[in-house]
């Protein structure tokens, strides 16, 4: 068998469209036009760097797509900066795929010399462009790219205002600061520790002494101070939360400090007070790394245009920012464009996909009057539309902020509803210690009111949760879950109720399973199947369209749609009958006959395609698993043709519901919630968003976790969504070592104030007894949960 021609930019198998240049193969015109740019300007280590690196784009870039970018307003509000002629803009190109792409966009200044430099962040999937405006427009480098195939994405949420970033520059700044204070610090109080440091000079000790509290003054102020913020503003709100030991641990233990060093009776313990605010930043800092690359908000702004063609009184087109659209207003929609806002059809043959919307990639024609709702794709030629309403008034923005409106949910961790007592009883301790030792030894009260303090100092307690937790999390990042915060693998961990949406969350999105039964179709009579099936815009008929392959073209001479029954059309001669058994005159089975399309050629009977989705592999035995153990639900905004299978799956037809709208699914969360359930909503589309936020954990299931659908709390990697299970099982153990390290905290904590009270604990020994604590317990949630990410996903490898 002769091996297939691959094309030398992309590696594509060359078929149709093969072309030959200079005795090289091409599988398009395309990859043959970025081959000879590339070698014109030089830029040979392109495929050095990689084996047929390129990328092959299925449909080629529209003339005019980036028409919009020479809008001045438009523009402007992509700029991140802009200066004289100098702009720098930041641009989502989702074709990066390896090293050779980096190299290619990170030299774009050969291709043109208005550009001055580029930068590839490749986790994020975005280039930051630096020109010259004068040279070159922001329209210019967007076709810049395109021609080399890497075009990129340019939506709505790219013209707000910068995102905020996914770690804080100002965390790494008090990161910085402690870590370097604790290092100097240890060095200048090493005399302190080692044999004869008693005998040091006066002065030098004074000195050292002076030095440490200079040190640690921006520590205690400027990286610990969140901290002390946070407590405030919780007693104030007659809330005490963690921060509140933390805070008066770091208080008590500097003014212990000052006054000593002050007093000029002892060093102080500023080298524990900087190390212990230096683990306690690394912790946060820890818990935040997993996800900082993910965008978890994304709304219906990072999906629209910013721009539309607007249509003005003397039939001139106009790129509009899509935010100054108003009623009334006349806007052309092309091929593969995304209707903006809610529009009633003017003029145009409208055929709406609104799989954005709905899940469902159903063809539906429109006709001229009807109200076409925002977030429905245009397939076919161009359409002209009349505004209804503005953007923000859509029916997809009101679902939308309606659903945001629930997301500032009321979150109680484990470790705040711990710490309120735990406060309360190291405070009440510390003071009875104080006023016993005042009324017995009064020199040894301070004493003992401080070492009470500083050793029972929550940080182990507070280093525990975002270790564990910060762990927990990315072990679930490596294995393909991805969650937002901590408190997520929480809510996630008390879930006792699935709802699922069905298409492209527990089935394949556009694919399904076919087979055929009956006699074997010539190729001449699948060409002629697929000439009517190619013109219509029923769902069975349009998954046989991209099931069908052909070499020959064919248009039907005559076709009619009967509705609700098929189709007849004329190819080449021969009379076609494609639809239902009822249509044909045949009887199946009940079981059969919703999911089956019946084949008739010239009056004779040719057998039938029966359809189904096509599942994700292991969702059979994923739902046989988690029914054991959840309340499982079906809600999908598909018919019900499928209804049988589900019920054989799940087992509880009244858990089965389709043809459920965004809203609906929504109130069905909302209801089940009323009903005391946790509930976890695992979904994939816009229609999905209220659900996802509505639910206790949101769990959106992404293809290309860089691009996904809506906000949530979780990403699952699609082709994880088998080990769904096993995700729910490690939360549940990631929150027992928590509670483990709690125990192991507690004891630590008993034991230290056994002798603090006594007057037996120096602040020092107590200073150094805190972070063996928290190192011994930090060391213990890794190791833990490390020890059960590999005993719970390895082994099922």
């Amino acid at each position: 068998m002769r091996e297939a021609i691959k094309c030398i930019h992309c590696g594509s198998v060359c078929g149709e469209t093969h072309v030959v240049s200079n005795g090289l193969d091409f599988c398009c015109n395309g990859c043959k036009t970025v081959y000879e740019l590339l070698q014109n300007n030089q830029l040979y280590n392109y495929y050095e760097l990689e084996n047929e690196p390129g990328v092959r784009i299925k449909e080629p870039t529209p003339d005019g797509k980036f028409a919009f970018l020479d809008h001045p307003e438009i523009a402007d509000k992509l700029y991140r900066f802009k200066e004289g002629t100098s702009r720098k803009v930041e641009l989502y190109v989702p074709a990066i795929h390896c090293s050779s792409c980096i190299w290619l966009l990170e030299n774009l200044q050969q291709l043109h010399e208005g550009i001055h430099h580029s930068q590839v962040n490749f986790v994020q999937k975005r280039v930051t462009i630096f020109f010259d405006s004068e040279k070159i427009t922001i329209r210019q480098v967007a076709e810049l790219m395109a021609s080399i195939h890497y075009i990129p994405e340019i939506s709505l949420a790219d013209s707000e205002t910068e995102k905020n970033k996914k770690y804080s520059k100002r965390l790494l700044y008090q990161i910085g600061v402690a870590g370097f204070v604790f290092g100097n610090s240890m060095l200048i109080s090493l005399p302190e520790y080692l044999p004869g440091g008693e005998h040091l000079e006066e002065f030098l000790k004074e000195f050292f002494g002076m030095m440490n509290l200079l040190l640690a003054i921006p520590v205690v102020l400027y990286s610990g101070r969140d901290y002390m913020i946070s407590a405030y503003k919780n007693i104030v709100k007659g809330v005490v939360n963690i921060d509140l030991p933390i805070a008066i641990g770091i208080l008590a233990l500097f003014a212990q400090s000052s006054f000593e060093i002050i007093s000029k009776t002892g060093a102080g313990y500023m080298d524990s007070l900087s190390g212990l605010i230096f683990f306690l930043l690394i912790g946060k800092w820890y818990q935040n790394r997993t996800y900082q690359a993910l965008s978890f908000n994304r709304d219906y702004k990072s999906y629209f245009p910013i721009g539309v063609t607007q249509i003005k009184e003397n039939n001139e087109e106009e790129i509009t920012p899509i935010s100054d659209l108003k009623q009334g207003d006349r806007i052309r929609i092309r091929n593969g464009e995304l209707i903006p806002t809610d529009a009633v059809l003017v003029d145009g043959d409208a055929q709406i996909d609104y799989s954005f919307v709905t899940g469902e990639s159903n063809l539906i024609p429109k006709q001229v009057g009807e109200l076409l709702y925002a977030g429905g794709k245009q397939q076919g030629t161009a359409i002209e539309l009349m505004v209804e309403k503005p953007v923000i008034q859509s029916q997809l923005t009101s679902l939308w902020n309606k659903s945001n409106n629930d997301e500032g949910k009321s979150i109680q961790t484990v470790i705040d509803r711990i710490s309120r007592y735990f406060t309360l009883v190291i405070v009440t301790v510390a003071i009875i210690s104080f006023v016993y030792w005042w009324m017995v030894d009064p020199s040894k009260a301070l004493f003992s009111f401080t070492s009470v303090l500083i050793v029972a100092c929550p940080c182990a307690l507070a280093l525990s949760l975002p270790f564990a937790l910060g762990n927990g999390m990315r072990h679930l990042g490596e294995e393909g879950l991805f969650m937002k915060n901590t408190a997520d693998i929480e809510h996630l961990a008390a879930i006792n109720t699935l709802v699922f949406d069905k298409t492209g969350t527990l089935t394949i999105p556009n694919e399904q399973q076919i087979t055929f039964d009956g006699t074997d179709l010539s190729s001449e009579e699948k060409s002629w199947v697929k000439a009517v099936v190619q013109q219509s815009t029923h769902r069975l008929d349009i998954a046989l369209n991209r099931f069908l392959k052909t070499e020959e073209e064919l248009q039907p001479e005559k076709f009619e749609t009967i509705a609700g029954k098929g189709v007849t059309a004329v190819v080449n001669g021969n009379r076609i009958r494609l639809g239902s058994p009822n249509f044909i005159g045949i009887t199946l089975p009940e079981d059969l006959s919703r999911s089956t399309v019946v084949v008739e050629i010239n009056d004779q009977l040719k057998g039938t395609f029966h359809i189904s989705s096509q599942k994700r592999n292991g969702v059979e035995e994923l739902l046989q698993k988690l029914k054991k153990r959840f309340d499982i639900h079906l809600v999908s905004g598909d018919n019900n043709w499928e209804r049988e299978e589900w019920k054989r799956l799940l087992e509880k037809e009244e858990q089965l519901h389709f043809n459920q709208q965004p809203q609906e699914k929504r109130s069905y969360v909302e209801n089940l919630q009323q009903q005391h359930r946790n509930v976890a909503m695992v979904g994939d589309g816009l229609n999905d968003a209220g659900a996802l936020l509505k639910s206790d954990v949101g769990i959106s299931v992404a293809d290309n976790i860089y691009h996904f659908s809506p906000a949530c709390n979780a990403i699952l990697q699609a082709d994880k969504m088998s080990a769904l299970d096993r995700f729910l099982k490690y939360s549940k153990l990631i929150i027992k070592t928590v509670k483990r390290s709690y125990v192991i905290s507690f004891l630590y904590n008993l034991i230290g104030l056994f002798f603090a009270v006594q007057g037996a604990l120096s602040p020092v020994i107590a200073a150094i007894l805190m972070p063996i604590s928290s190192v011994s317990v930090v060391a213990f949630v890794s190791g833990s949960t490390t020890y059960q990410a590999k005993r719970l996903f390895k082994q099922k490898r």
